[in-house]
């Protein structure tokens, strides 16, 4: 009998590793809190047709990538049903923001999710067919402010201030406008004209998408394609006035923040709902695929799914994505850590102690040096920031040709022969 394992695409997290995901989700939970956000939590499958409606048929994710089944009617009264695993949960919020009637409070509502989303594509690195997602969502009616280019920029200013305290540096943020529905519909049709004539020298995925979803042939990475995608149309020209000083205003409420950005022009997102602002957070030790997360405004979502005029903005961050990203970071962090910090115990002993880092380093080792006028409570926080040891250099110490040595990461603690020392801190 074969052995079972995990499927294809998921995967099991163990300790030590759900340390780091609690802290990534208690930090979330804590910056969200200051922003008075407050929790919901959907079902993880939904009908069908809340995603057909919402997310777009013709995009990747509901023409290729949903798990979806028929839930068999169990009496002849009843009527089959198509569900399907969430792929992602604006439309699941917005669908109960609608079903439950919270635009009747006349207030916005300001909601964060974290659970687990499905979608049937191709296991890589940082990307599962079931994976994690930590997101938000600000919605309601205009008279409550829904629409303001300020809500874009708090949000975003809020992300960036959830990447600096999960302690991501190094993140980068992109952001365009794709206007309104009607500047987004000038924009397809002149995206599709442009590509007509191009589409045969494209990769098999960009000729399909040239055809049902234009937008999406921006995001491709296909390096083949790069060029021709360079020439196409840019969306900045075909905003009106209106949704031009829209995306000022959001752009000057970052300035004003110090948020720093990048216009990305290309920088369009496939899925349906999206209008005016979209952005992008991305990390450099994530290779190609180096998203952080994304999100924007989709104004006339719940019109789409049959709910009251109700403007919102959100995002979604791949929690996979920022694991990974914190582990890279830990271990960069790790290699520049210098081998040893030498210690002397006294100003007396500050001349061996040089010594001994002559001895050191002169054996190809990475040595930091510390002072005898530190007392040993600085000397171990020094050699802790600095070194993955710390070696004690005291009179015994130098008597006795014993040295001690104590590992930082371990909290180990042992004597080492002098002679032996060099062989012992590789």
């Amino acid at each position: 009998m074969s052995t079972l394992k995990a499927v294809r695409g998921t995967r099991d997290l163990l300790p030590p590793e759900t340390e780091l995901w609690n802290h990534i989700e208690a930090t979330a939970r804590r910056v969200f809190a200051r922003y008075n956000f407050g929790e919901i939590r959907t079902p993880i499958f939904e009908d069908t047709s809340l995603f057909a409606r919402g997310v777009g048929e013709e995009t990747d994710i509901v023409s290729k990538e949903m798990y979806t089944w028929e839930d068999r009617a169990r009496a002849q009264s009843e009527k089959s049903q198509s569900l399907t695993l969430r792929p992602e949960n604006t439309a699941g919020v917005v669908r109960a923001y609608i079903e439950h009637k919270l635009g009747e409070t006349g207030l916005l509502q300001k909601l964060f999710y974290i659970g687990p989303q499905f979608r049937r594509e191709r296991p890589q690195k940082g990307r599962y067919r079931q994976f994690w997602q930590i997101g938000a969502e600000v919605i309601g009616p205009p008279s409550a402010g829904s629409e303001s280019p300020l809500r874009d920029a708090e949000v975003i200013e809020m992300l960036a201030t959830l990447l600096d305290e999960l302690g991501i540096v190094g993140w980068k943020l992109e952001i365009n406008s794709v206007g309104s529905s009607a500047d987004r519909a000038r924009y397809v049709a002149a995206l599709r004209e442009a590509l007509a004539p191009v589409k045969d020298r494209m990769c098999e995925d960009n000729q399909r998408r040239a055809e049902t979803n234009p937008l999406r042939v921006l995001d491709s990475k296909d390096a083949g394609d790069q060029e021709i995608i360079d020439g196409l149309p840019k969306i900045a020209e075909y905003l009106d006035a209106e949704s031009t000083e829209n995306f000022r205003q959001v752009l000057a409420a970052l300035n004003a923040c110090a948020v720093p950005y990048t216009v990305n022009p290309r920088l369009v997102r496939g899925l349906d709902y999206y209008t005016r602002t979209t952005f992008e957070f991305t990390h450099g030790g994530l290779g190609a695929q180096n998203a952080l997360l994304g999100g924007g405004r989709y104004d006339g979502l719940s019109e789409v799914l049959g709910g009251p005029k109700a403007p919102g903005i959100g995002f979604a961050m791949g929690e996979d994505r920022l694991v990974l990203t914190l582990q890279a970071q830990a271990a960069e962090a790790k290699a520049a850590l210098a081998d040893a910090f030498v210690a002397p115990l006294g100003e007396g002993l500050n001349a061996e102690a040089l010594k001994l880092a002559r001895e050191l380093r002169g054996a190809g080792l990475r040595v930091e040096l510390g002072d005898g006028g530190f007392r040993l409570k600085k000397s171990f926080e020094m050699g802790n920031k600095l070194a993955r040891k710390i070696v004690l250099l005291g009179e015994d110490e130098l008597s006795s040709g014993m040295l001690t040595v104590k590992d930082f990461a371990t909290g180990e603690q042992v004597k080492i022969a002098r002679t032996n020392l060099t062989e012992a801190l590789r």
